[in-house]
């Protein structure tokens, strides 16, 4: 059977109205969350364009495994030295239980230009306030 690969930019339409529901439209109890983060690779692609490949186990959704892959990216940006990043694309795959995101940022020690950008710091906390590891 082929991994299921799903697009970012998809995963809100893809998902909506069914979390929670059963087939016959009532609630149903949800597993507790119990994520397995199995690692960072990062990539330099260029000067400011750095590449994120997460693993992780027991993900939810696409969601999941994207802010394990944008937690990598704060924490790199701070890193370097700079305090900002912006989201160019992920590419999310799930397989066998384990979920895999391939994402791209721009990092930079201004805000960029953008929609999806982020701060750094403040990315970095709301990472270790949900227990998400970073780099």
């Amino acid at each position: 059977m082929a991994p299921l690969r799903i697009s970012l930019a998809l995963a809100p339409a893809l998902t909506a109205g069914l979390a929670g529901c059963a087939p016959n439209g009532e609630a149903v109890e949800q597993a507790p969350f119990k994520p397995a983060y199995r690692g960072v690779d990062t990539r330099l692609l260029e000067d400011d364009l750095v590449g994120f490949v997460v693993e992780m186990e027991g993900a939810r959704g696409v969601e999941d495994v994207a802010d394990y892959a944008e937690c990598a990216a704060a924490q790199y940006a701070l890193i370097r030295g700079y305090g900002f990043a912006r989201h160019v694309r992920t590419n999310v795959a799930e397989e066998g239980g384990l979920w895999r995101a391939d994402a791209v940022y721009t990092i930079s020690p201004a805000l960029p230009r953008g929609l999806q950008t982020i701060d750094a710091e403040v990315v970095v906390a709301h990472c270790a306030e949900e227990g998400i590891p970073t780099v």
